[in-house]
Protein backbone atom coordinates (compact mmCIF):
# COMPACT_ATOMS: atom_id res chain seq x y z
CA UNK A 1 0.00 0.00 0.00
CA UNK A 2 1.21 3.68 -1.06
CA UNK A 3 2.00 5.51 2.06
CA UNK A 4 0.97 8.51 0.48
CA UNK A 5 -2.65 8.32 1.66
CA UNK A 6 -1.80 7.66 4.92
CA UNK A 7 0.78 10.54 4.94
CA UNK A 8 -2.71 12.82 3.66
CA UNK A 9 -4.35 11.35 6.59
CA UNK A 10 -3.26 13.81 9.22
CA UNK A 11 -3.62 17.11 7.41
CA UNK A 12 -7.28 15.60 6.26
CA UNK A 13 -8.28 15.23 9.94
CA UNK A 14 -6.45 18.49 10.74
CA UNK A 15 -8.74 20.22 7.76
CA UNK A 16 -11.97 18.43 9.52
CA UNK A 17 -11.45 19.84 13.04
CA UNK A 18 -10.19 23.04 12.09
CA UNK A 19 -13.54 23.69 10.09
CA UNK A 20 -15.47 22.09 12.69
CA UNK A 21 -14.32 24.64 15.23
CA UNK A 22 -14.76 27.47 12.91
CA UNK A 23 -18.52 26.24 12.82
CA UNK A 24 -18.93 25.83 16.44
CA UNK A 25 -17.12 29.25 17.65
CA UNK A 26 -17.74 31.75 14.45
CA UNK A 27 -19.65 34.10 16.46
CA UNK A 28 -16.54 34.74 18.71
CA UNK A 29 -14.10 34.90 16.05
CA UNK A 30 -15.23 38.27 14.00
CA UNK A 31 -12.75 40.75 16.48
CA UNK A 32 -9.77 38.29 15.81
CA UNK A 33 -10.54 37.59 11.78
CA UNK A 34 -10.66 41.71 11.91
CA UNK A 35 -7.45 42.00 14.46
CA UNK A 36 -5.81 39.80 11.77
CA UNK A 37 -6.86 41.50 8.84
CA UNK A 38 -5.55 45.11 9.60
CA UNK A 39 -2.12 43.63 10.17
CA UNK A 40 -2.55 42.18 6.71
CA UNK A 41 -3.74 45.61 5.45
CA UNK A 42 -1.45 47.40 7.33
CA UNK A 43 1.86 45.06 7.16
CA UNK A 44 3.60 47.47 4.24
CA UNK A 45 2.81 50.68 6.31
CA UNK A 46 4.60 49.39 9.02
CA UNK A 47 7.79 47.59 7.08
CA UNK A 48 8.13 51.28 5.44
CA UNK A 49 7.84 52.78 9.27
CA UNK A 50 10.70 50.27 9.90
CA UNK A 51 12.89 51.19 7.02
CA UNK A 52 12.56 54.35 8.63
CA UNK A 53 14.30 53.60 11.77
CA UNK A 54 10.78 53.32 13.99
CA UNK A 55 11.23 49.66 15.70
CA UNK A 56 8.77 47.43 14.60
CA UNK A 57 6.33 47.04 17.95
CA UNK A 58 6.70 50.93 18.02
CA UNK A 59 5.28 50.93 14.25
CA UNK A 60 2.69 48.56 15.24
CA UNK A 61 1.58 50.80 18.01
CA UNK A 62 1.59 53.46 16.15
CA UNK A 63 -0.75 51.93 13.51
CA UNK A 64 -3.27 50.45 16.06
CA UNK A 65 -3.67 53.39 17.41
CA UNK A 66 -4.35 55.47 14.55
CA UNK A 67 -6.89 53.04 13.41
CA UNK A 68 -8.74 52.93 16.94
CA UNK A 69 -8.47 56.46 17.05
CA UNK A 70 -10.08 56.54 13.77
CA UNK A 71 -12.95 54.14 14.75
CA UNK A 72 -13.92 55.89 18.07
CA UNK A 73 -13.72 59.56 15.74
CA UNK A 74 -16.78 57.70 13.55
CA UNK A 75 -18.05 56.61 16.77
CA UNK A 76 -18.16 59.65 18.91
CA UNK A 77 -19.20 62.13 15.40
CA UNK A 78 -21.78 59.87 13.71
CA UNK A 79 -22.94 57.16 15.99
CA UNK A 80 -25.51 59.04 17.92
CA UNK A 81 -27.13 60.31 14.62
CA UNK A 82 -27.06 57.46 13.29
CA UNK A 83 -28.60 55.48 15.93
CA UNK A 84 -31.04 58.48 15.83
CA UNK A 85 -32.07 57.91 12.64
CA UNK A 86 -32.20 53.81 12.63
CA UNK A 87 -34.90 54.04 15.13
CA UNK A 88 -36.70 56.82 13.73
CA UNK A 89 -36.74 54.52 10.51
CA UNK A 90 -37.84 51.51 12.65
CA UNK A 91 -40.96 54.00 14.15
CA UNK A 92 -41.82 55.03 10.64
CA UNK A 93 -42.32 51.71 8.77
CA UNK A 94 -46.00 51.05 9.84
CA UNK A 95 -46.92 54.56 8.61
CA UNK A 96 -44.85 53.81 5.04
CA UNK A 97 -46.52 50.70 4.90
CA UNK A 98 -50.25 52.42 5.44
CA UNK A 99 -48.43 54.83 2.97
CA UNK A 100 -47.23 52.20 0.39
CA UNK A 101 -50.96 50.61 0.57
CA UNK A 102 -53.09 54.29 0.19
CA UNK A 103 -50.36 53.80 -3.10
CA UNK A 104 -51.56 50.41 -4.33
CA UNK A 105 -55.58 51.19 -3.11
CA UNK A 106 -56.75 51.99 -6.54
CA UNK A 107 -55.01 48.56 -8.34
CA UNK A 108 -56.59 46.56 -5.60
CA UNK A 109 -59.90 48.03 -6.46
CA UNK A 110 -59.44 46.71 -10.01
CA UNK A 111 -57.99 43.35 -9.09
CA UNK A 112 -61.19 43.23 -6.56
CA UNK A 113 -63.29 43.83 -9.39
CA UNK A 114 -61.58 40.80 -11.53
CA UNK A 115 -61.24 37.81 -8.71
CA UNK A 116 -63.93 38.59 -6.45
CA UNK A 117 -64.19 40.12 -2.74
CA UNK A 118 -63.70 37.30 -0.88
CA UNK A 119 -59.94 36.35 -2.34
CA UNK A 120 -58.63 40.02 -2.26
CA UNK A 121 -60.02 40.36 1.68
CA UNK A 122 -57.41 36.99 2.14
CA UNK A 123 -54.84 38.89 0.33
CA UNK A 124 -55.13 41.85 2.19
CA UNK A 125 -55.15 40.17 5.48
CA UNK A 126 -52.16 38.22 4.66
CA UNK A 127 -50.88 41.31 3.82
CA UNK A 128 -51.16 42.90 7.03
CA UNK A 129 -50.32 39.89 8.79
CA UNK A 130 -47.11 39.70 7.08
CA UNK A 131 -46.20 43.65 7.59
CA UNK A 132 -47.12 43.02 11.24
CA UNK A 133 -45.02 40.48 11.54
CA UNK A 134 -42.17 42.86 9.73
CA UNK A 135 -42.43 45.44 12.61
CA UNK A 136 -43.00 42.99 15.49
CA UNK A 137 -39.43 41.09 14.30
CA UNK A 138 -37.26 44.56 13.76
CA UNK A 139 -38.52 45.58 17.36
CA UNK A 140 -37.87 42.49 19.00
CA UNK A 141 -34.39 42.19 17.01
CA UNK A 142 -33.58 45.97 18.31
CA UNK A 143 -35.06 45.32 22.24
CA UNK A 144 -33.25 42.14 22.27
CA UNK A 145 -29.88 43.73 21.17
CA UNK A 146 -30.03 46.70 23.25
CA UNK A 147 -30.87 44.59 26.15
CA UNK A 148 -29.24 41.46 26.29
CA UNK A 149 -25.44 43.09 26.48
CA UNK A 150 -24.45 41.95 22.48
CA UNK A 151 -23.96 45.77 21.57
CA UNK A 152 -21.86 46.25 24.45
CA UNK A 153 -19.54 43.14 24.18
CA UNK A 154 -19.46 44.21 20.43
CA UNK A 155 -18.12 47.15 21.26
CA UNK A 156 -15.91 45.92 23.66
CA UNK A 157 -14.27 43.49 21.07
CA UNK A 158 -14.08 46.74 18.48
CA UNK A 159 -12.07 48.57 21.06
CA UNK A 160 -10.16 45.95 22.96
CA UNK A 161 -9.72 43.02 21.52
CA UNK A 162 -9.69 44.13 17.98
CA UNK A 163 -6.37 46.35 18.47
CA UNK A 164 -4.99 43.85 20.46
CA UNK A 165 -5.14 41.21 18.04
CA UNK A 166 -3.91 43.38 15.24
CA UNK A 167 -0.87 44.80 17.24
CA UNK A 168 0.08 41.59 18.21
CA UNK A 169 0.09 40.24 14.45
CA UNK A 170 1.51 43.41 13.17
CA UNK A 171 4.25 43.06 15.52
CA UNK A 172 5.46 39.83 14.08
CA UNK A 173 3.59 39.56 11.38
CA UNK A 174 6.97 38.84 9.20
CA UNK A 175 8.35 36.25 11.73
CA UNK A 176 4.86 34.24 11.23
CA UNK A 177 5.34 34.50 7.45
CA UNK A 178 8.77 32.88 7.91
CA UNK A 179 7.69 30.07 10.40
CA UNK A 180 4.45 28.77 7.93
CA UNK A 181 6.82 29.55 4.82
CA UNK A 182 9.47 27.09 6.78
CA UNK A 183 6.70 24.28 7.39
CA UNK A 184 6.34 23.57 3.24
CA UNK A 185 8.14 20.72 2.55
CA UNK A 186 11.72 21.61 0.06
CA UNK A 187 9.80 19.89 -3.56
CA UNK A 188 6.75 22.04 -3.29
CA UNK A 189 8.48 25.24 -1.39
CA UNK A 190 8.62 27.26 -5.52
CA UNK A 191 5.03 26.33 -6.38
CA UNK A 192 3.84 27.28 -3.26
CA UNK A 193 5.45 30.40 -3.05
CA UNK A 194 4.27 31.50 -6.30
CA UNK A 195 0.62 30.67 -5.31
CA UNK A 196 0.66 32.45 -2.47
CA UNK A 197 2.38 35.46 -3.67
CA UNK A 198 0.13 35.64 -6.52
CA UNK A 199 -2.81 34.93 -3.64
CA UNK A 200 -1.11 38.08 -1.66
CA UNK A 201 -1.01 40.78 -4.68
CA UNK A 202 -4.61 39.76 -5.34
CA UNK A 203 -6.10 39.80 -2.26
CA UNK A 204 -4.49 42.65 -1.08
CA UNK A 205 -5.29 44.71 -3.75
CA UNK A 206 -9.01 43.71 -3.94
CA UNK A 207 -9.39 44.67 0.15
CA UNK A 208 -7.80 48.05 0.03
CA UNK A 209 -9.43 49.10 -3.13
CA UNK A 210 -12.84 47.99 -2.27
CA UNK A 211 -12.46 49.16 1.34
CA UNK A 212 -11.53 52.24 -0.48
CA UNK A 213 -14.33 52.36 -2.98
CA UNK A 214 -16.92 51.68 -0.15
CA UNK A 215 -16.13 54.86 1.99
CA UNK A 216 -15.73 56.72 -1.18
CA UNK A 217 -19.27 55.68 -1.67
CA UNK A 218 -20.70 56.07 1.45
CA UNK A 219 -19.45 60.00 2.01
CA UNK A 220 -20.95 60.46 -1.51
CA UNK A 221 -24.41 58.87 -0.87
CA UNK A 222 -24.64 60.11 2.61
CA UNK A 223 -23.89 63.65 1.91
CA UNK A 224 -25.48 63.96 -1.39
CA UNK A 225 -28.90 62.68 0.59
CA UNK A 226 -28.98 64.65 3.77
CA UNK A 227 -28.14 68.01 1.53
CA UNK A 228 -31.47 67.12 -0.47
CA UNK A 229 -33.33 66.51 2.80
CA UNK A 230 -34.55 63.13 2.52
CA UNK A 231 -35.57 61.78 6.06
CA UNK A 232 -32.70 59.29 7.25
CA UNK A 233 -30.59 59.67 4.09
CA UNK A 234 -27.23 59.52 6.12
CA UNK A 235 -28.29 56.27 7.41
CA UNK A 236 -29.65 55.34 4.03
CA UNK A 237 -26.37 56.70 2.26
CA UNK A 238 -23.90 55.20 4.69
CA UNK A 239 -25.58 51.81 4.32
CA UNK A 240 -25.78 51.76 0.70
CA UNK A 241 -21.78 52.31 0.66
CA UNK A 242 -20.55 50.02 3.07
CA UNK A 243 -22.55 47.09 1.30
CA UNK A 244 -21.35 47.93 -1.99
CA UNK A 245 -18.60 45.53 -1.88
CA UNK A 246 -21.24 43.37 -3.05
CA UNK A 247 -21.55 43.83 -6.73
CA UNK A 248 -24.60 45.84 -7.47
CA UNK A 249 -26.55 44.88 -4.11
CA UNK A 250 -25.42 48.20 -2.34
CA UNK A 251 -27.46 50.37 -5.28
CA UNK A 252 -30.01 48.55 -5.85
CA UNK A 253 -30.67 48.29 -2.14
CA UNK A 254 -29.91 51.67 -1.95
CA UNK A 255 -31.98 53.16 -4.31
CA UNK A 256 -34.99 51.13 -3.05
CA UNK A 257 -34.76 52.08 0.10
CA UNK A 258 -34.20 55.59 -0.84
CA UNK A 259 -37.04 56.05 -3.56
CA UNK A 260 -39.51 54.47 -0.99
CA UNK A 261 -38.70 57.24 1.54
CA UNK A 262 -38.33 59.90 -1.15
CA UNK A 263 -42.19 58.82 -2.62
CA UNK A 264 -43.27 59.07 1.05
CA UNK A 265 -41.82 62.12 1.87
CA UNK A 266 -42.44 64.33 -1.43
CA UNK A 267 -45.24 65.51 -3.23
CA UNK A 268 -43.07 67.05 -5.99
CA UNK A 269 -41.03 64.92 -8.49
CA UNK A 270 -37.91 66.93 -8.52
CA UNK A 271 -36.36 65.46 -5.23
CA UNK A 272 -37.33 62.16 -5.67
CA UNK A 273 -35.67 62.18 -9.05
CA UNK A 274 -32.45 64.35 -7.09
CA UNK A 275 -32.38 60.98 -5.15
CA UNK A 276 -32.35 58.62 -8.45
CA UNK A 277 -29.64 61.10 -9.61
CA UNK A 278 -27.58 60.67 -6.52
CA UNK A 279 -26.97 57.18 -6.86
CA UNK A 280 -26.98 56.88 -10.93
CA UNK A 281 -24.21 59.56 -10.79
CA UNK A 282 -22.73 57.33 -7.87
CA UNK A 283 -22.98 53.98 -10.05
CA UNK A 284 -21.44 55.64 -12.47
CA UNK A 285 -18.56 56.85 -11.02
CA UNK A 286 -18.11 53.53 -9.54
CA UNK A 287 -18.23 51.48 -12.69
CA UNK A 288 -15.85 53.84 -14.88
CA UNK A 289 -13.71 55.98 -12.31
CA UNK A 290 -13.64 54.14 -8.70
CA UNK A 291 -13.35 50.57 -10.01
CA UNK A 292 -11.11 50.89 -12.86
CA UNK A 293 -8.83 52.83 -10.65
CA UNK A 294 -8.83 50.85 -7.22
CA UNK A 295 -9.20 47.15 -8.55
CA UNK A 296 -8.89 46.76 -12.37
CA UNK A 297 -7.98 43.73 -13.49
CA UNK A 298 -5.57 42.64 -11.28
CA UNK A 299 -7.72 41.31 -8.89
CA UNK A 300 -9.06 38.29 -10.76
CA UNK A 301 -12.27 37.83 -8.77
CA UNK A 302 -15.03 37.56 -11.15
CA UNK A 303 -18.50 39.55 -9.65
CA UNK A 304 -20.53 36.63 -9.82
CA UNK A 305 -17.93 34.78 -7.73
CA UNK A 306 -18.12 37.07 -5.45
CA UNK A 307 -21.15 37.10 -4.97
CA UNK A 308 -21.56 33.34 -4.52
CA UNK A 309 -18.41 33.65 -2.10
CA UNK A 310 -20.23 36.26 0.34
CA UNK A 311 -23.38 34.71 -0.02
CA UNK A 312 -21.78 30.85 0.40
CA UNK A 313 -19.75 32.09 3.59
CA UNK A 314 -23.20 34.51 5.49
CA UNK A 315 -24.90 31.03 4.65
CA UNK A 316 -22.64 28.92 6.44
CA UNK A 317 -20.58 31.06 9.42
CA UNK A 318 -23.06 34.42 9.53
CA UNK A 319 -20.59 37.68 9.26
CA UNK A 320 -17.84 35.70 10.27
CA UNK A 321 -18.49 33.76 6.79
CA UNK A 322 -19.20 37.00 5.43
CA UNK A 323 -15.94 38.29 6.28
CA UNK A 324 -13.90 34.95 5.34
CA UNK A 325 -15.32 35.07 2.12
CA UNK A 326 -13.24 37.31 -0.01
CA UNK A 327 -10.38 35.51 1.68
CA UNK A 328 -11.63 32.30 0.18
CA UNK A 329 -12.49 32.99 -2.91
CA UNK A 330 -8.92 34.57 -3.83
CA UNK A 331 -7.16 31.34 -2.79
CA UNK A 332 -10.00 29.01 -4.22
CA UNK A 333 -9.48 31.23 -7.65
CA UNK A 334 -5.85 31.03 -7.30
CA UNK A 335 -5.54 27.45 -7.01
CA UNK A 336 -8.44 27.25 -9.83
CA UNK A 337 -6.37 28.85 -12.04
CA UNK A 338 -3.02 27.04 -11.33
CA UNK A 339 -4.86 23.80 -11.58
CA UNK A 340 -6.08 24.79 -14.82
CA UNK A 341 -2.73 25.96 -16.45
CA UNK A 342 -1.60 22.05 -15.08
CA UNK A 343 -3.99 20.42 -16.82
CA UNK A 344 -3.72 22.32 -20.05
CA UNK A 345 0.18 21.79 -19.93
CA UNK A 346 -0.64 17.78 -19.23
CA UNK A 347 -0.91 15.56 -21.46
CA UNK A 348 -4.83 14.91 -20.65
CA UNK A 349 -4.94 17.98 -22.44
CA UNK A 350 -4.74 16.04 -25.50
CA UNK A 351 -1.21 17.57 -26.80
CA UNK A 352 1.67 15.10 -27.61
CA UNK A 353 4.48 16.98 -26.67
CA UNK A 354 3.05 18.10 -23.11
CA UNK A 355 2.99 21.56 -24.05
CA UNK A 356 -0.13 23.70 -25.11
CA UNK A 357 0.76 27.26 -27.20
CA UNK A 358 -0.02 30.72 -25.71
CA UNK A 359 -2.56 31.30 -28.44
CA UNK A 360 -4.41 28.60 -27.45
CA UNK A 361 -4.60 29.90 -23.34
CA UNK A 362 -7.06 32.49 -22.55
CA UNK A 363 -5.31 35.77 -20.79
CA UNK A 364 -7.64 34.87 -17.51
CA UNK A 365 -9.78 31.92 -16.70
CA UNK A 366 -13.55 33.31 -16.24
CA UNK A 367 -15.29 33.17 -13.12
CA UNK A 368 -12.25 32.72 -10.75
Amino acid sequence: MSTQPRSMLPWVLAAVVAAALLYLLRGALWPFLAGMAIAYLFDPVADRLERLGVPRGAAAGIIVIMVVAAIIAVLVILGPLLVGQIAGLISRVPGYFEQLWDFVRPLVATLRERVGDSEMERVQEAIRAQSGEVVAWLGRLIAGLLGSGIVLFQVISVLVIMPLIAFFMLRDWDRIVAYVDSLVPPRFAASVREQATEIDVRLAAYLRGMGLMCVLLAAWYGIMLSVIGLDFGLVVGIGAGLISFIPYIGTIVGIGAALGIAFAQYAQWWPIIAVLAVFVVGQIVQDYVLYPKFLGDRIGLHPAWVLFALFAGGTLLGFTGVLLSIPAAAVVGVLARHGIRRYRSSGLFGTSSGRVSAAKVPREEAGS
